[in-house]
């Protein structure tokens, strides 16, 4: 990878953290500010979060807690790592009434229903006003309901298209082309599957509705009231049995998730991988050899007229 991509990773590392813990010390001030007093002991306030193998997260409580000057620590409690288990977890013990769930790392699409159920609080006042500061508007409405915020994006995350630079010089544009690639490589014997997500849980949903966007279509209307489908569903489901069908399809297809996608690409078996920016430290630390061909592209497209539209994810901390 260019150097320049190399040193913009550290940056959005480091402006990341700066924004965990922003909403960290505003939510544990806020949270800290209930107890009233009553209680002179240092609370302990409970941070359930996605697991982070970067250690930025269990950095970003230590250093909110330090700065509180001993008014509250955090306790970064980590959730399962794959996103259904995640909200599973929390509903049921939310639905319990379990008041040890005290700041939550919710994905986009939880905000709507944690705020329906009245689990999550409304953001208000000078809180809000901090926190939103300097933040970009779409984000922002990933956490807003009723025109009400319930939580506030400390960092966003796209997929990319990774590929092997040593088997495939020119990376595809299309599913299409990639679909060829694979099957051209595996006529040589080369490595050729295409790690995508392909088990039934949020991934697979991510998958449709990405290939959708790609296809110059969306899901639902812009309302949220019905759906809106039609042809570009049509092709998005073209694709998925397209890619099912050919040498490019892992064995493994209908159980992979992420992190199964991410172990297989370093294996050597796949020559491209849709999946999250996580995979580029993993690669460099598990197989140095394959990283030196390790590439990226934008996400392809679902037809050639239409530019291609990844899935854009904002963890958000309520």
């Amino acid at each position: 990878m260019p150097a320049p991509l190399s040193r913009k990773r550290g940056v959005e590392r480091v402006v990341r953290r700066r924004r965990v813990l922003v909403a960290l010390t505003l939510l544990a001030s806020a949270l800290a500010a209930c107890g009233g007093g009553e209680d002179t002991s240092r609370p302990t306030l409970n941070w359930y979060n996605f697991p982070d193998d970067s250690g930025a997260l269990q950095q970003a409580a230590d250093r909110c807690g330090r700065a509180s000057g001993g008014r509250y620590r955090i306790s970064y409690q980590k959730l399962p790592r794959a996103a259904d288990g995640q909200r599973q977890q929390m509903v049921r013990r939310l639905a319990a009434e379990d008041d040890s769930l005290d700041i939550l790392g919710l994905d986009v699409t939880w905000a709507a229903e944690f705020a329906e159920a009245r689990w999550i609080r409304e953001w208000t006042g000078e809180a809000k006003r901090r926190a939103t500061e300097g933040t970009l508007r779409v984000p922002l409405q990933t956490a807003t309901w009723k025109d009400r915020l319930y939580a506030v994006p400390y960092n966003t995350n796209t997929q990319l298209l990774w590929y092997r630079g040593d088997l495939v010089p020119t990376p595809p544009g299309t599913w299409a082309e990639m679909i060829d690639m694979s099957r051209d490589l595996a006529r040589r014997g080369e490595p050729h599957y295409v790690e995508i997500q392909g088990a039934q849980y949020e991934g697979l949903t991510v998958w449709f509705n990405s290939l959708i966007n790609s296809a110059g279509g969306t899901i639902l209307n812009p309302s949220a009231t019905a759906p809106s489908l039609g042809p570009p569903a049509v092709r998005a489901a073209t694709v998925m049995r397209d890619l099912a069908d050919a040498p490019a399809a892992d064995p493994s297809l209908p159980n992979q998730m992420e992190d199964q996608n991410r172990l297989a690409m370093e294996s050597g078996t796949a020559a491209f991988e849709i999946n999250y920016p996580f995979v580029y430290p993993s690669m460099k630390a598990n197989n140095p050899a394959l990283f030196k061909n390790f590439r990226w592209a934008p996400y392809p497209a679902s037809t050639p007229a239409v530019p291609p539209a990844p899935p854009s994810a904002v963890s958000t901390s309520p």
